[in-house]
């Protein structure tokens, strides 16, 4: 290749797949989120509350779903994507 064909070739991702990035990441952080607390005051007595279905179940399924995201906005080509998102 030549170097004006190389200097044309720019970033492997785009603008648009860094945002879907940062989207995802935030995700990511808010199902953490849903899994902490939980913790009993007296560490003498246990608490039912980690078992909660918000901890059990939503949170992990939201962290999956992030961490999906965060693999479509790194697969997805940014030719594809400026078709259908425009930012």
């Amino acid at each position: 290749m030549s170097n004006e064909q190389n200097k044309d070739r720019g970033f492997a991702i785009g603008k648009q797949n860094y945002i879907l990035l940062m989207i995802g990441f935030i995700i990511i952080v808010i199902g953490f989120m849903l899994m902490a607390g939980g913790a009993s005051e007296d560490p003498n007595k246990f608490s039912t509350e980690i078992f909660s279905f918000r901890r059990i179940t939503l949170a992990p399924i939201i962290v999956l779903f992030g961490f999906i995201f965060e693999i479509f906005a790194i697969i997805i080509s940014p030719k594809t994507l400026a078709k259908y998102i425009k930012f």
